[in-house]
């Protein structure tokens, strides 16, 4: 069995997660994206050293800035993670609120070819606007699933359509590789009401300032990575970096930092909601629910 508790961030899995791995034998697996990166550990919200002491944690920090992390990337990680948490009697307990990440180790990667370099390098060239302009024309169902903001999916998806000429959802079709064809899955969403995740976003970003979030920031701005690593996408980064530079005060880094989060709590919910349907979902940190949905 493999289980899996996702949700917005914010919305307490990490505490549920330690409160599951009170009635069994558990390994808790990151699937978070910025959880990946050792740069980050108070802002992404890893969890501290002294509960990873407690239950065993797989795919915690584990990479560099440097690197760029993908969904495959990630796939293969947690495959073998999971693999060497079945050989040691313990119940893998993946975690985390990347829902691409987590989509991609359940159901499995489109069978893709390599895009070729000058296809992509002249896409990705391209403005938002006029990128879904594009993709409206060459691949109107495509672009119908995809917020015109949405510049990464939007060049993705041309970029998709022009190298193979089939549709990004033709190849999503043909997924293959996923583990919930081969393991029993329980999966659990914690969703609390989303005032409830607003505030618990605004209590943790204020310990994070306090902890020390803007020297970890600093830091990672000091190593003068390729500005498209997805470390520096995070949430947070690119507001502290903006106030490190004197281009915002902190109260205005804060306040957009929070914005930002609410919007991706908004996001996360909306894709839990639909792509998890059939999950068991938590208003509340419920622990026998969890330990039910689980059968512990």
């Amino acid at each position: 069995m493999v289980a899996v508790l996702g949700g917005p961030t914010a919305s307490g899995k990490s505490g549920l997660a330690l409160a599951i791995a009170e009635a069994r034998p558990i390994t808790i697996i990151n699937a978070d994206a910025s959880q990946l990166y050792a740069d980050l550990r108070l802002l992404s919200a890893r969890p501290s050293a002294a509960e990873e002491a407690l239950v065993p944690h797989k795919l915690f920090g584990i990479l560099d800035g440097a690197e760029a992390a993908t969904a495959a990337h990630y796939a293969t990680l947690a495959r073998t993670a999971i693999a060497e948490t079945l050989a040691e009697g313990r119940l893998p307990l993946l975690v985390g609120g990347t829902g691409l990440y987590i989509e991609a180790l359940l159901h499995g990667l489109a069978p893709l070819p390599p895009i070729d370099s000058a296809i992509r390098e002249a896409v990705r060239a391209l403005p938002a606007a006029d990128a879904a302009a594009a993709l409206a024309h060459e691949d109107p169902a495509m672009a119908a699933r995809l917020r015109p903001s949405d510049t990464t999916r939007l060049h993705r998806a041309l970029e998709v359509i022009r190298a193979t000429g089939r549709s990004l959802l033709a190849w999503q079709a043909a997924r293959e590789g996923g583990i919930a064809e081969t393991h029993d899955v329980r999966g659990i969403v914690l969703l609390p009401p989303r005032a409830a995740l607003h505030i618990a976003a605004e209590h943790r970003l204020d310990a994070m300032l306090a902890g020390g979030a803007l020297e970890e920031v600093a830091a990672l701005i000091a190593r003068q990575l390729p500005p498209d690593r997805p470390v520096l996408k995070a949430l947070g980064v690119a507001s502290l970096a903006a106030h490190l530079a004197g281009m915002i005060d902190l109260g205005e880094a804060r306040a957009r930092t929070l914005f930002a989060t609410r919007q991706y709590q908004k996001r996360q919910s909306t894709w839990m909601r639909g792509r998890q349907s059939g999950w068991l979902h938590l208003e509340t940190a419920d622990r026998q629910a969890a330990r039910n949905a689980v059968k512990l």
